[in-house]
């Protein structure tokens, strides 16, 4: 990992970590507390961080990474409405299906608005609110702490609610992913639990926008080879896309395109099995 990416992801965990010691940093991203220190040092000299005994603290929390549901709602949003539209075709009615609190599975959710007598099982507000519209949906919004940013509730009552359910389909999102770690996560509770659904779901569906492939986050949660079908946008690279491939990875790419009224997106998809 070059070193600029290292520092991002040490102002990333101390965002949502402020309680991190050196020694949890340094495990956490594979490196050595000698490196860590380094990066502390130096993110102190640019303003960002102020060291204390053991750690560092951000001098101000809002210039770094926002997680919060509204900004990844706002991040590329054409690439993920072209996911989830295609995504949202693997959705009859009357399927049990599973969300997490992704922006990405939320425009899923808003794709299956005419779908009827789903069970729907999410860790997402909004998802959760979305799907109820539809009163023919039975709508499962599952407990544990609330993280209002995020606009998600995850922790060990979340996880234990997980354990007595079952789904027919997973649809999952991810920060970073490689073929090496898989899927991962930033947050180390959105990990947990996400690394719990997988065992009670007969598929996992990953929603991954081209601009998550070669990132590595905190935690790994899933397998490359666990994915039932991963579904990614137009701007993937040649490189990623032959990767993929070559994984045996069924990958679905999907191409937006605006329709004349500027309402709607048009969808093109390139199938690979």
């Amino acid at each position: 990992m070059i070193t600029h990416n290292r520092r991002q992801q040490l102002l990333e965990v101390l965002q949502d970590r402020p309680d991190f010691g050196i020694s949890e940093m340094a495990k956490a991203l594979k490196v050595s507390q000698g490196t860590i220190r380094n990066d502390l040092n130096a993110l102190q000299d640019e303003g960002r961080v102020k060291r204390v005994h053991g750690g560092a603290v951000l001098l101000n929390r809002n210039n770094t990474s926002n997680n919060s549901f509204d900004t990844r709602y706002d991040q590329n949003t054409a690439a993920k409405i072209a996911i989830a539209q295609q995504a949202a075709q693997l959705i009859s009615d009357g399927d049990s299906v599973l969300f997490d609190a992704s922006s990405t599975a939320y425009y899923v959710a808003c794709a299956i608005s005419h779908r009827k007598e789903l069970r729907v099982v999410t860790n997402g507000f909004h998802t959760a609110n979305e799907l109820a519209r539809n009163d023919s949906n039975r709508v499962a919004l599952i407990g544990g702490m609330v993280n209002f940013g995020a606009s998600s509730v995850t922790g060990l009552l979340s996880e234990q609610v997980i354990e007595d359910l079952y789904v027919q389909k997973a649809f999952l999102s991810c920060s970073g992913f490689s073929l090496e770690r898989g899927m991962t996560e930033l947050h180390l509770n959105e990990a947990h639990l996400k690394r719990k659904v997988i065992h009670i779901a007969d598929q996992l569906i990953a929603l991954i926008d081209s601009s998550k492939f070669g990132k590595e986050d905190l935690t790994p949660f899933a397998r490359a080879e666990g994915i039932y079908k991963l579904f990614t946008d137009q701007n993937i690279s040649k490189e990623w896309e032959q990767r993929l491939l070559d994984a045996s990875i069924d990958l679905v790419i999907c191409d937006e395109q605006e329709v004349p009224d500027h309402d709607q997106i048009h969808l093109k998809t390139k199938r690979y099995i």
